[in-house]
Protein backbone atom coordinates (compact mmCIF):
# COMPACT_ATOMS: atom_id res chain seq x y z
CA UNK A 1 0.00 0.00 0.00
CA UNK A 2 1.24 3.43 -0.66
CA UNK A 3 2.02 6.17 1.40
CA UNK A 4 -1.09 8.40 -0.11
CA UNK A 5 -3.50 5.76 0.72
CA UNK A 6 -2.08 5.32 4.25
CA UNK A 7 -2.01 7.81 7.34
CA UNK A 8 0.75 8.69 9.81
CA UNK A 9 -1.04 10.33 11.79
CA UNK A 10 2.25 12.43 13.46
CA UNK A 11 2.40 15.55 15.13
CA UNK A 12 5.72 17.37 15.43
CA UNK A 13 6.39 21.09 17.22
CA UNK A 14 9.35 22.77 16.89
CA UNK A 15 10.47 24.30 20.60
CA UNK A 16 12.73 26.28 21.01
CA UNK A 17 12.94 29.72 23.53
CA UNK A 18 15.70 31.53 22.31
CA UNK A 19 15.15 33.43 18.51
CA UNK A 20 16.93 33.19 15.24
CA UNK A 21 18.68 29.80 15.95
CA UNK A 22 16.85 28.07 13.06
CA UNK A 23 13.51 26.91 13.84
CA UNK A 24 11.64 27.62 11.10
CA UNK A 25 14.36 26.07 9.08
CA UNK A 26 13.74 23.00 10.98
CA UNK A 27 9.96 23.16 10.15
CA UNK A 28 10.49 23.86 6.74
CA UNK A 29 13.23 21.38 6.33
CA UNK A 30 10.27 18.42 8.06
CA UNK A 31 7.99 19.43 6.14
CA UNK A 32 9.37 19.33 2.93
CA UNK A 33 10.61 15.56 4.14
CA UNK A 34 7.23 14.05 5.11
CA UNK A 35 6.07 15.50 1.65
CA UNK A 36 9.09 13.84 -0.16
CA UNK A 37 8.19 10.68 0.85
CA UNK A 38 4.56 10.97 0.09
CA UNK A 39 2.58 11.69 3.46
CA UNK A 40 -0.06 14.56 3.31
CA UNK A 41 1.41 17.07 5.25
CA UNK A 42 -0.01 19.86 6.84
CA UNK A 43 1.99 23.23 8.58
CA UNK A 44 1.32 25.48 11.23
CA UNK A 45 2.93 28.86 12.44
CA UNK A 46 2.09 30.09 15.55
CA UNK A 47 4.87 32.93 15.77
CA UNK A 48 2.98 35.97 16.56
CA UNK A 49 5.69 38.23 15.87
CA UNK A 50 8.05 36.72 12.55
CA UNK A 51 5.52 34.14 11.12
CA UNK A 52 9.05 32.71 8.95
CA UNK A 53 7.17 29.32 8.39
CA UNK A 54 3.82 30.92 6.99
CA UNK A 55 6.27 32.34 4.09
CA UNK A 56 8.00 29.47 2.84
CA UNK A 57 6.55 29.42 -0.75
CA UNK A 58 5.17 26.10 -1.33
CA UNK A 59 4.39 24.72 2.21
CA UNK A 60 1.58 26.60 2.76
CA UNK A 61 1.65 27.03 6.06
CA UNK A 62 -1.23 28.17 8.09
CA UNK A 63 -0.88 31.49 10.43
CA UNK A 64 -2.51 31.14 13.41
CA UNK A 65 -3.28 34.33 15.36
CA UNK A 66 -2.73 33.01 19.54
CA UNK A 67 -2.81 37.01 20.38
CA UNK A 68 -5.91 38.65 21.84
CA UNK A 69 -5.82 42.05 22.98
CA UNK A 70 -1.92 41.90 22.31
CA UNK A 71 -1.03 39.30 24.67
CA UNK A 72 -1.04 35.45 23.83
CA UNK A 73 -3.88 33.54 24.68
CA UNK A 74 -3.21 29.84 25.63
CA UNK A 75 -7.21 29.18 25.18
CA UNK A 76 -5.92 30.10 20.83
CA UNK A 77 -4.23 26.71 21.24
CA UNK A 78 -7.34 25.20 21.38
CA UNK A 79 -8.14 25.69 17.81
CA UNK A 80 -5.01 24.41 16.86
CA UNK A 81 -4.89 20.81 18.93
CA UNK A 82 -8.41 20.36 17.11
CA UNK A 83 -7.17 20.79 13.80
CA UNK A 84 -4.04 18.29 14.90
CA UNK A 85 -6.70 15.77 16.27
CA UNK A 86 -8.69 15.48 13.00
CA UNK A 87 -6.26 16.64 10.40
CA UNK A 88 -5.23 13.09 8.59
CA UNK A 89 -1.27 12.72 7.87
CA UNK A 90 2.09 14.60 9.46
CA UNK A 91 1.24 17.87 11.40
CA UNK A 92 4.12 20.01 11.90
CA UNK A 93 3.79 23.62 14.23
CA UNK A 94 6.68 25.90 13.91
CA UNK A 95 6.79 28.37 17.56
CA UNK A 96 8.06 31.19 18.14
CA UNK A 97 10.29 32.42 20.42
CA UNK A 98 7.48 34.56 22.18
CA UNK A 99 5.18 31.31 22.32
CA UNK A 100 7.42 28.60 23.73
CA UNK A 101 6.56 29.20 27.25
CA UNK A 102 3.03 29.59 26.63
CA UNK A 103 2.99 26.94 24.49
CA UNK A 104 4.66 24.41 26.22
CA UNK A 105 2.82 25.52 29.53
CA UNK A 106 -0.37 24.77 28.01
CA UNK A 107 0.36 21.46 26.78
CA UNK A 108 1.96 20.16 30.03
CA UNK A 109 -0.90 21.91 31.83
CA UNK A 110 -3.74 19.76 29.45
CA UNK A 111 -2.07 16.76 29.25
CA UNK A 112 -1.72 17.31 25.12
CA UNK A 113 0.80 14.71 24.61
CA UNK A 114 -1.51 11.89 26.04
CA UNK A 115 -4.49 13.34 24.46
CA UNK A 116 -3.15 13.04 20.66
CA UNK A 117 -1.90 9.57 21.62
CA UNK A 118 -5.38 9.20 22.56
CA UNK A 119 -6.52 10.29 19.11
CA UNK A 120 -3.56 8.32 17.36
CA UNK A 121 -1.40 11.08 17.37
CA UNK A 122 2.05 10.61 17.90
CA UNK A 123 3.86 13.85 19.54
CA UNK A 124 7.47 14.30 18.72
CA UNK A 125 9.63 17.55 19.68
CA UNK A 126 11.85 19.31 18.05
CA UNK A 127 14.60 21.36 19.86
CA UNK A 128 17.49 23.32 18.10
CA UNK A 129 20.56 23.31 19.80
CA UNK A 130 23.54 26.34 17.92
CA UNK A 131 27.01 26.43 18.08
CA UNK A 132 28.49 29.84 19.27
CA UNK A 133 27.23 32.56 21.99
CA UNK A 134 23.26 30.62 21.61
CA UNK A 135 24.67 27.33 22.86
CA UNK A 136 23.85 28.10 26.75
CA UNK A 137 20.82 29.35 26.06
CA UNK A 138 19.70 26.53 23.43
CA UNK A 139 21.00 24.12 25.61
CA UNK A 140 18.83 25.69 28.13
CA UNK A 141 15.84 25.62 25.81
CA UNK A 142 16.16 21.85 25.41
CA UNK A 143 16.71 21.15 29.14
CA UNK A 144 13.19 22.91 30.44
CA UNK A 145 11.25 20.58 27.45
CA UNK A 146 13.32 17.60 28.52
CA UNK A 147 12.80 17.71 32.12
CA UNK A 148 9.04 17.78 31.54
CA UNK A 149 8.37 15.69 28.55
CA UNK A 150 7.08 12.13 29.35
CA UNK A 151 8.85 9.75 26.67
CA UNK A 152 11.35 9.06 24.34
CA UNK A 153 9.85 11.67 21.54
CA UNK A 154 12.28 14.40 21.34
CA UNK A 155 15.04 15.20 17.96
CA UNK A 156 17.23 17.28 19.10
CA UNK A 157 19.12 19.32 15.87
CA UNK A 158 22.56 20.40 16.27
CA UNK A 159 22.75 23.64 14.13
CA UNK A 160 26.43 24.25 13.15
CA UNK A 161 25.58 27.53 11.12
CA UNK A 162 27.09 29.32 14.02
CA UNK A 163 29.76 27.56 15.19
CA UNK A 164 30.55 23.80 16.79
CA UNK A 165 28.05 22.60 18.93
CA UNK A 166 30.79 21.26 21.45
CA UNK A 167 31.64 21.88 25.02
CA UNK A 168 34.10 24.19 26.18
CA UNK A 169 36.49 21.42 26.36
CA UNK A 170 35.81 19.85 23.06
CA UNK A 171 32.98 17.25 23.82
CA UNK A 172 30.01 16.38 21.56
CA UNK A 173 26.55 17.34 22.49
CA UNK A 174 25.88 13.73 23.08
CA UNK A 175 28.41 13.61 26.15
CA UNK A 176 27.41 16.96 27.70
CA UNK A 177 26.00 16.86 31.31
CA UNK A 178 23.39 18.11 30.21
CA UNK A 179 22.65 16.02 27.31
CA UNK A 180 23.74 12.91 29.82
CA UNK A 181 20.97 13.90 32.38
CA UNK A 182 18.50 13.52 29.75
CA UNK A 183 19.30 10.60 27.63
CA UNK A 184 16.22 8.39 27.71
CA UNK A 185 13.90 11.57 26.60
CA UNK A 186 15.87 11.76 23.02
CA UNK A 187 15.40 9.44 20.18
CA UNK A 188 17.64 11.15 17.79
CA UNK A 189 19.74 14.23 16.89
CA UNK A 190 19.78 15.51 13.57
CA UNK A 191 22.94 18.07 12.81
CA UNK A 192 22.98 20.87 9.86
CA UNK A 193 26.45 20.58 9.22
CA UNK A 194 28.73 23.76 9.47
CA UNK A 195 30.14 24.12 4.93
CA UNK A 196 31.92 26.82 3.36
CA UNK A 197 30.48 29.75 3.57
CA UNK A 198 31.27 31.19 0.60
CA UNK A 199 29.72 28.38 -1.54
CA UNK A 200 27.11 26.52 0.81
CA UNK A 201 26.45 28.82 2.82
CA UNK A 202 25.68 31.82 0.13
CA UNK A 203 23.47 29.33 -1.77
CA UNK A 204 21.47 28.08 1.61
CA UNK A 205 21.30 31.92 2.53
CA UNK A 206 19.50 32.77 -1.03
CA UNK A 207 17.26 29.89 -0.06
CA UNK A 208 15.94 30.95 3.13
CA UNK A 209 16.43 34.98 2.61
CA UNK A 210 13.98 34.26 -0.39
CA UNK A 211 11.77 31.41 1.76
CA UNK A 212 12.46 29.12 -1.36
CA UNK A 213 11.75 25.42 -0.72
CA UNK A 214 14.97 23.14 -2.18
CA UNK A 215 12.48 21.83 -4.67
CA UNK A 216 11.69 26.06 -5.92
CA UNK A 217 15.63 26.59 -5.46
CA UNK A 218 16.55 23.22 -7.60
CA UNK A 219 13.99 24.37 -10.51
CA UNK A 220 14.48 28.17 -10.19
CA UNK A 221 16.74 29.71 -13.26
CA UNK A 222 18.13 32.27 -10.76
CA UNK A 223 20.24 29.54 -9.21
CA UNK A 224 23.51 27.94 -11.22
CA UNK A 225 23.94 24.25 -11.95
CA UNK A 226 26.76 24.28 -9.25
CA UNK A 227 24.55 25.77 -6.58
CA UNK A 228 22.13 23.44 -6.94
CA UNK A 229 24.15 20.53 -6.87
CA UNK A 230 25.07 22.18 -3.48
CA UNK A 231 21.59 22.40 -2.40
CA UNK A 232 20.96 18.95 -3.36
CA UNK A 233 23.89 17.23 -1.30
CA UNK A 234 22.39 19.90 1.89
CA UNK A 235 18.95 18.70 1.28
CA UNK A 236 20.47 14.74 0.72
CA UNK A 237 22.13 15.10 3.96
CA UNK A 238 19.29 15.94 5.60
CA UNK A 239 16.51 13.72 4.84
CA UNK A 240 19.58 10.84 5.25
CA UNK A 241 19.52 11.47 8.68
CA UNK A 242 15.50 11.78 9.50
CA UNK A 243 15.27 8.75 7.61
CA UNK A 244 17.59 7.00 10.07
CA UNK A 245 15.37 8.21 12.77
CA UNK A 246 12.09 6.52 11.44
CA UNK A 247 9.83 8.98 12.10
CA UNK A 248 7.10 7.43 9.69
Amino acid sequence: MSNSETTNNSVHFVLQGKGGVGKSFVSAILAQYFRHTGWATHCFDTDPVNATFAQYQGLGANHLNVLKRGTINEKQFDALVERLCTEPGVCVVDTGATTFVPLWNYMLENEIVGFLAAHNRRAYIHSVVTGGQAMGDTLNGFAKVAETSGGQNIVVWLNEYFGETTGKDGRPFDELQVARDHAARVLGTITIRERNHHTFGDDLKEMLQRRLTFDAAIQSEDFSLVSKQRLEIIRRDLFDQLDSLVLV
